[in-house]
């Protein structure tokens, strides 16, 4: 009995996140992001034209956080990626809520700053959805 719970919780955690929100939503509320980040593809192609302020978001969906090659991070986000944060639904969604209060309270470091100041009160879970549909994921 116990392998087979044991084997029914590894599949569980093999399968893929799908995101919960709505990208067709999120297409529109990206509207609100673009002015900082673009999603092109690793081949360069531009899917969505954007600000180069924040990094491209293209396969953000289980990436470690401040991992971009050739974006200039924040301390702070560089800190929760070496400490283990993985972007998920969660964790974008809460990040993209309130940034400098999501990374003081994952570093628990009060002194914790994000360079992204635009909180995204609501949508975001829409957003997170939108970005991993054009993102192949």
């Amino acid at each position: 009995m116990n392998r087979i719970l044991a084997t029914a919780i590894v599949g569980l955690l093999a399968l893929p996140a799908y995101a919960e929100g709505d990208a067709e939503a999120g297409k529109k509320a990206f509207n609100k992001c673009k002015s900082c980040h673009l999603i092109a593809d690793p081949a360069g192609e531009v899917i969505v034209k954007g600000g180069k302020t924040g990094p491209n978001l293209y396969g953000v969906a289980g990436r470690t956080a401040g991992t971009v090659e050739g974006f200039k991070y924040g301390d702070s986000i560089v800190a929760a990626g070496e400490n283990g944060l993985i972007w998920d639904e969660t964790t974008f969604v809460e990040y993209a809520q309130d940034p400098k209060g999501f990374l003081k309270t994952y570093l628990d470091d009060t002194a914790a700053k994000s360079k992204m100041t635009f909180k995204l009160k609501s949508g975001a879970e829409d957003v997170y959805a939108y970005i991993v549909s054009v993102s192949g994921e």
